[in-house]
Formats: C-alpha cells, sequence, structure tokens
C-alpha cells in the first residue's frame, strides 16, 4: 500500500510541476462552474429538443446526480478516510505548485469534481445512447479537462481522481436507469389514462 501512496504522490508531483501563468488561470477557470455555462445552456437546449417536455424530468435528474455524487463524495468518503489533499499533506506540501492561494478544503478522497462530473456525464451519455455524438465527445472533452485541473492546480492525487470518477459513474449509469423506469411509468400512466 506505501508504494501505491508514493506512487500516487510521485505521479501528482509530475503533473502539478508541468505549469505556466497561462495554464495556471485557465485551469483555475476550468475548476469553476462560470466557464461552462454556454456548454450547460447547448446541452439543456438538446435535453429539450430531444425529449420535450420530459426534459424538464431529466433536469430533475441531473440534479439528483450532482446532489447524489456530492453528498456521497463527501460524507462516505472524504468524512470517512480523512486523506489530506496533496496541499495539506506534510512532506510534500511545500513542493505542491499552489495557484492564487487555492489549497481546497483539508480531505480529498474522492474528488467531488470527479465523482460530480462522470455522473453527469454518465447519465446524459446514456441518455444520448444513439443519438448526438457530438454530445459524448463533448462530455468526455469536459469531464477530462475538470478531472486533470485538479490534479493541475494540486489539490488532488490521481487516486482521488480515480475514485471520483468510478464513484461517479456508477452513479450516473443508476440514476439512468431509475430515469427510465420513471419516466415509462409516467407514459404508461397517461396511456391507461387516454
Amino acid at each position: 500500500m506505501s508504494e501505491l501512496i508514493h506512487l500516487d504522490q510521485q505521479l501528482l508531483l509530475f503533473i502539478n510541476s508541468h505549469h505556466s501563468p497561462f495554464f495556471d488561470s485557465f485551469m483555475v477557470d476550468v475548476s469553476a462552474r462560470f466557464l461552462w455555462a454556454p456548454f450547460y445552456a447547448l446541452l439543456i437546449f438538446f435535453i429539450f429538443k430531444e425529449k420535450k417536455w420530459y426534459g424538464f424530468l431529466v433536469l430533475v435528474f441531473v440534479a439528483l446526480t450532482i446532489t447524489a455524487g456530492d453528498q456521497i463524495s463527501v460524507h462516505l468518503f472524504k468524512n470517512v478516510f480523512h486523506r489530506l489533499r496533496p496541499t495539506h499533506q506534510p512532506g510534500i506540501e511545500n513542493l505542491v505548485h499552489v495557484v492564487n492561494g487555492y489549497r481546497g478544503g483539508l480531505y480529498g478522497f474522492i474528488s467531488s469534481h470527479a465523482t460530480n462530473s462522470f455522473s453527469v456525464l454518465a447519465l446524459l451519455t446514456h441518455l444520448f445512447r444513439n443519438k448526438y455524438k457530438w454530445i459524448h465527445w463533448s462530455l468526455w472533452i469536459w469531464a477530462l479537462l475538470i478531472i486533470y485541473s485538479r490534479m493541475y492546480l494540486g489539490v488532488h492525487y490521481p487516486g482521488d481522481i480515480l475514485g471520483g470518477v468510478i464513484v461517479g459513474y456508477l452513479i450516473g449509469t443508476g440514476l439512468y436507469y431509475l430515469y427510465r423506469y420513471t419516466e415509462n411509468l409516467i407514459k404508461n400512466r397517461k396511456t391507461s389514462l387516454a
């Protein structure tokens, strides 16, 4: 286990050491929500274009997915495992390149950014499995940029990210099937009332 922890630290320091003023600023923006507002608006447009009034149901499930990812990553992982972030880890915290003084919270396993982005990715890629291939690619680029930014900024180890990716993908997939069940239930109820 100590070898894995050491490898995780070395990989983080390698990623974090390749920085520049331009990418410092860019990665802060990537980790923030505001940069992605046009992308989110475009996704919402296509959700309603594809699902019509069921688009509201999709948005409810996106909100549920993010809420579940956020709560699970914090309460079942961060608050249980208490793994210090690289920026708080004695022995390496002074080796980590910190941008704008941002060090994140005390604990980092698992990454909430990774969990949330991959839960939404899983939900929406399942939902648009047979349509809009650009959505698949866009979601993957979006999610990969977000998780890379967390390591670039030095606030998460690769292991934090990997854990968040796995948990997030499972959450998003599970909620996709729950969405399908709910949508079919509503459609069947409408049919029986007609």
